[in-house]
């Protein structure tokens, strides 16, 4: 039975759910995002995962979220202060792996499946 892209996302935001209630998934080492329902790598660039506290996608220096780039060709993904160029911080490191990932994740079922 061949499983849709669909179906492979949904299973694994089910699986990231699941490990992150019980404490064996860290939120920022998902490759799915819980609030929109997608591969973290296709919702990233909305405000909602920009976080000053932690920094995740946002650069303290200049008090501005990160611009998000990502080539799923290329299976790339940058995050730069739109202002000074820079803006990294662990969690924005972090982020910009689970959306690497993701990007494999998704890639890799489609490279399969042709779907």
């Amino acid at each position: 039975m061949r499983r849709t892209c669909a179906t492979v996302l949904s299973d694994q935001l089910a699986r990231e759910d699941a490990a992150e209630d019980a404490r064996t998934l860290s939120p920022d080492d998902r490759t799915t995002c819980p609030l929109h329902r997608r591969w973290i790598h296709q919702c990233v660039a909305s405000p909602t995962h920009v976080n000053a506290i932690t920094r995740h996608r946002w650069c303290r220096q200049c008090a501005v979220p990160l611009t998000v780039t990502v080539d799923e060709i290329a299976r790339t993904v940058t995050m730069v202060c739109p202002s000074c160029g820079d803006g990294g911080s662990p969690a924005t490191t972090r982020l910009v792996s689970a959306c690497c990932a993701s990007l494999g994740e998704a890639s890799n079922h489609t490279s399969r499946t042709g779907a």
